[in-house]
């Protein structure tokens, strides 16, 4: 028997419900695999269908297409390395997350996901049923276990594996990024192998779906928990690893280990890649959005030269009379600065239109929020009109701060298809800026240095609806703001928690009710990139009509 198996792991970014596209993508990497040597090619988990398709894979018309698929890459890959391959198994009226094993032009074998996860973004429960826990398959000399992602966060799947013969756990996984993930993952990966004593190759998706972005990093252990391989975060790649056997076992050879960049990068990076890839994966090939001058559009703005290239990014300024000069400035300096088109195009005579139409019934009451709405929602208007004509995406520019308060106005500035900093807090977008500022990556479109003038990092925030205005006349500063809803929402504390943390209580409680009566206007929020666990969407899922308030 031969002591030597050479595995390709597959760490590659499919496309929901591309299941002609993805599976072309297979077929390529397994081409590459078999060139190389390769006696088997692992792909992540739910490969075939793109993941998480959510209530999509319930659908019998898509998960029998995604199951005829995966017989037809058998069929087309008969000649060569083994296939390992994530995707939908129904049987007796049952569906399943299953992982199929191709050779010899057949599906040999298939394991189902035994652990169903139901929290954070994850509702599996709704969508398979629980399969029961397989012993290993045999390719070539090696025995592999397969647990399918959580299978792998739990100690029974990988010990009834390995107790029933495996020599190596292959685990697929569909696994999003946080902020600090990474070390839990792996962590508990390490765990699994000291409890085995057998090799584990992790093998994750990437890329961007929806609100989320999959950081891949995929990464092989030896026994004693040792790193022999690991790929990089948030790129394609395939990875030819080889194991050989001793006298204790199946052992993999030292191969690439990628060192991880810090976690302020790696959330840029995250931006960036979400949008490019919902902008890829929807057919967009164009962005526009509101620059105001101010530090959260600009942000956005880099971001999106970033991930598209500043030539398809188009900024317009829609001054009013409360409008800056040191705005109209600043606007055009990051737009020179990132080398993309700003056009300008005044709301004052729409205004004044909308202003004269409502007098008759507004006449006799005091100006008030409501005249500072009818603006924001003119340049909504305006930019969707301009969305519409040119078919270019509008992002909108909201950071976590003000949609967890609803320093926002729906059908306004709300009004847009993506929002890449839309779980990222003001105190974090200023940071953020700077960082951008001061560095550039090979995988940045837009330009190196200073994109972003230190003006407008460093003036007081403001949405410039009346003369004068400042946010903090309506908000507490940034930084009490964000520490409150920091507990209140990341780490669902209670008021006498955030009181006993030193913030003022009357403050606290109204932030509190802030974000509770501005769930309406999340629940009809543009989607945005995920960088935490307590994201506003699948992570947060609040009523909207809620009379709860905390009197701790």
């Amino acid at each position: 028997m031969s002591d030597h198996f050479r595995l390709t792991i597959a760490q590659l970014n499919p496309t929901v419900g591309d299941l002609a596209g993805n599976a072309a993508k297979a077929r390529a990497a397994w081409a590459e695999a078999r060139a190389a040597g390769s006696q088997m090619i692992a792909f992540p988990e739910m490969f075939i269908t793109g993941y998480s398709t959510q209530d999509l894979v319930r659908k019998p018309a898509f998960h029998l297409a995604a199951m005829a698929r995966i017989e037809a890459l058998a069929a087309e890959c008969a000649d060569g390395p083994a296939i390992g391959i994530g995707g939908p198994f129904a049987q007796n009226g049952s569906l399943f997350n299953a992982f199929h094993i191709l050779s010899g032009g057949r599906v040999v074998t298939r394991t189902t996901k035994h652990h169903l996860p139901n929290y954070t973004v994850f509702d599996e429960v709704r969508q398979f049923t629980p399969g029961a826990i397989h012993g290993p398959h045999q390719i070539g000399p090696l025995r592999i276990g397969t647990p399918v992602c959580e299978d792998a966060w739990f100690r029974d799947v990988c010990e009834t594996m390995t107790e029933s013969g495996a020599e190596l756990l292959l685990v697929p996984n569909g696994s999003p990024y946080y902020r600090g993930k990474f070390a839990y993952r792996m962590n508990t990966m390490v765990a699994r192998v000291i409890e085995n004593e057998v090799p584990l190759v992790y093998v994750n998706t990437v890329g961007g779906q929806d609100d989320q972005a999959f950081d891949g990093g995929s990464f092989v252990l030896n026994r004693s928990g040792r790193l022999a391989v690991q790929l990089p975060l948030f790129e394609e790649v395939l990875a030819h690893v080889d194991f050989r056997r001793d006298e204790a076992g199946w052992r993999a050879d030292e191969g690439q280990k990628a060192v991880f960049p810090d976690e302020w990068e790696q959330d840029y990076h995250v931006m960036v890649l979400t949008l490019r890839d919902y902008m890829r994966k929807t057919g967009f090939t164009r962005v526009l959005l509101g620059l105001s001058g101010g530090i959260d559009s600009a942000l956005v703005a880099a971001i999106a030269a970033d991930a598209l290239g500043p030539q398809n990014l188009r900024c317009v300024m829609m001054p009013s009379e409360f409008t800056s000069r040191a705005s109209l400035e600043d606007a055009a300096a990051v737009a020179r600065a990132l080398g993309c088109t700003l056009d300008e195009v005044s709301i004052s005579g729409a205004r004044a239109a909308v202003s004269e139409a409502l007098a008759p019934l507004f006449a006799g009451r005091p100006a008030d929020l409501t005249e500072e709405n009818i603006q924001s929602r003119l340049r909504g208007l305006m930019l969707m009109a301009q969305s519409n004509k040119f078919g270019e995406m509008l992002l909108t520019t909201g950071n976590k701060s003000e949609v967890a308060v609803g320093y926002a106005t729906i059908y306004g500035d709300m009004a847009g298809g993506y929002n890449p900093i839309k779980d990222l807090y003001k105190t974090r977008v200023f940071a953020t800026c700077r960082w951008r500022n001061a560095n550039h990556r090979p995988w940045m479109a837009g330009p190196a240095g200073e994109v972003i003038p230190p003006r407008v990092i460093d003036k007081p925030p403001s949405a410039e609806l009346r003369a004068d205005q400042k946010d903090e006349d309506s908000l507490p500063p940034y930084d009490v703001l964000d520490g409150i809803l920091e507990m209140l929402v990341d780490g669902d504390k209670s008021v006498g928690d955030c009181v006993q943390a030193g913030f003022d209580r009357d403050t606290v409680k109204k932030v509190e009710n802030l974000v509770y009566i501005s769930e309406y206007k999340r629940f009809q929020s543009a989607p945005g990139t995920r960088l935490t666990k307590r994201a506003f969407w699948l992570d947060r899922r609040y009523p909207i009509v809620n009379r709860f308030r905390d009197e701790s």
